[in-house]
């Protein structure tokens, strides 16, 4: 049967007349800023006093562009007759977004917790060298970064919390006074191992 003249611009329109009616989704940015979702790639933020320049970041990034310089200092032992230590002293953290690629590698190996993401992604430069961020820079992205999410109300606590909370009670344990009448239960039980009626003894 050969198609009706006409027919495809008549589909064309009721496709046309059908979008008409439907509301927008389209954002008028940067006018109105997007509701982006909390775990949103943006910008890495740094949280310096937590960084222990172990390295591992700089060594696990697939594009190699993090750069980080360190010096060694060292600590007077804390109590007389104590050993010295050393202790490394970060003098340098950057990240090249120029060649990032937001893989997010280095905020999982960190061990402890200094390198978090941030949803903010207005940081476009004219010139691709401001596009290194020194550790200055990569701090102030901290101040974006949201607040963890809240568990569920049927999750298990952290390992670490859990561990923190058995160690406490362990310790509240130990501090606990002995209970009242413990040593008169334990006087009555040295009492009990006497004889008590005359002439047990002599018993053949």
């Amino acid at each position: 049967m050969a198609p009706v003249p006409g027919s495809g611009l008549a589909k064309g329109l009721a496709v046309t007349l059908r979008t008409m009616t439907k509301k927008t989704v389209t954002e008028q940015y940067p006018d109105t800023q997007p509701e982006l979702p909390p775990r949103t790639r943006g910008v890495i933020g740094l949280f310096e006093e937590n960084c222990t320049v172990c390295m591992l970041c700089a060594r696990e990034c697939p594009d190699w562009c993090i750069y980080i310089d360190s010096h060694k200092e060292t600590v007077p032992a804390a109590t007389p007759g104590g050993r010295d230590r050393s202790r490394n002293v970060l003098d340098r953290f950057a990240i090249d977004f120029a060649l990032c690629m937001y893989c997010g590698i280095c905020i999982e190996v960190c061990p402890f917790d200094a390198l978090f993401w941030s949803p903010e992604f207005e940081y476009a430069e004219t010139d691709i060298r401001d596009l290194t961020h020194e550790r200055d820079k990569l701090r102030e992205w901290m101040w974006t970064v949201p607040a963890p999410p809240a568990l569920d109300p049927g999750a298990e606590d952290p390992k670490e919390l859990a561990a923190a909370r058995k160690a406490a009670d362990k310790l509240a344990a130990q501090q606990q006074p002995d209970r009242p009448g413990q040593a008169d239960q334990s006087g009555q039980a040295d009492q009990s191992g006497q004889p008590d009626r005359p002439g047990q003894e002599d018993r053949p």
